[in-house]
């Protein structure tokens, strides 16, 4: 597995790169937001960590330049812990949020849990097959969707999301379920981190966001989708 890390704090990317590399990750580091851009233009990385104030171009710039060419899981890291900024992560695609200063044994579990459920994936090949529901269409083999037959890029996190309840029409799951499942350990982030991903579906796959059709809520409760 190749791994890109980019920060500012020399000192903490040799940390990272030294921990994971312990790890057995293959560990590519750079210092700015427009080398980050670069780097996971020109390398084929498995995932990202990025910080979220770097020199050049900051960390959420450099995350929207780069979900313009590649879906692969992003981890922002960050010294500001206001929600706020975590939701505009989320905004600019990231697909988790670490605030600083960290244990690096979370880090390390974050890094296998994004790992994991992008591998699982992939080696979904021939089982996954194609899923639809009214004009939404997902493909779970390429991991690509549709909206009306034209094409929708979703990050990482946002298609684990949207593929969970596709398979599952009907079935009301809680924020704290989402979390669990589609974040792929406990998690223990702000369940409105489920209320942006939810958003940006809509947005992505609806029709009329503001009346949404299939990606509904229950109140109280929390998110489904709708069946047949």
């Amino acid at each position: 597995m190749k791994i890109l890390v980019v920060d500012d704090e020399k000192v903490l990317v040799k940390g990272i790169k030294f921990n994971l590399e312990s790890e057995g990750y293959q560990v590519e580091t750079g210092y700015d937001g427009e080398e980050a851009v670069e780097l996971a233009r020109s390398g084929n990385f498995d995932l990202i960590i990025l910080d979220l104030m770097m020199p050049k171009i900051d960390g959420l710039q450099a995350c929207m330049r780069i979900r313009e060419f590649s879906n692969v899981p992003v981890i922002m890291l960050t010294a500001r812990s206001e929600d706020t900024d975590k939701i505009i992560g989320f905004e600019c695609g990231a697909d988790d949020y670490i605030t600083k200063p960290f244990n690096i044994l979370e880090l390390k579990a974050r890094v296998r849990a994004l790992l994991r459920r992008a591998g699982m994936a992939a080696q979904q090949k021939g089982g996954g097959g194609k899923l639809t529901m009214g004009h939404i269409t997902l493909d779970a083999d390429a991991r690509a969707a549709w909206k009306d037959g034209q094409s929708v890029e979703l990050t990482a996190k946002e298609f684990d999301l949207i593929e969970l309840l596709l398979r599952n029409p009907g079935r009301v799951y809680s924020r704290e379920n989402l979390l669990n499942v589609v974040w792929g350990y406990e998690y223990a982030g702000d369940y409105r981190t489920v209320d942006v991903h939810i958003r940006r579906l809509r947005e992505k796959l609806e029709l009329d966001p503001a009346n949404p059709q299939y990606i509904l809520t229950k109140w109280g409760v929390g998110y489904y989708l709708k069946g047949n």
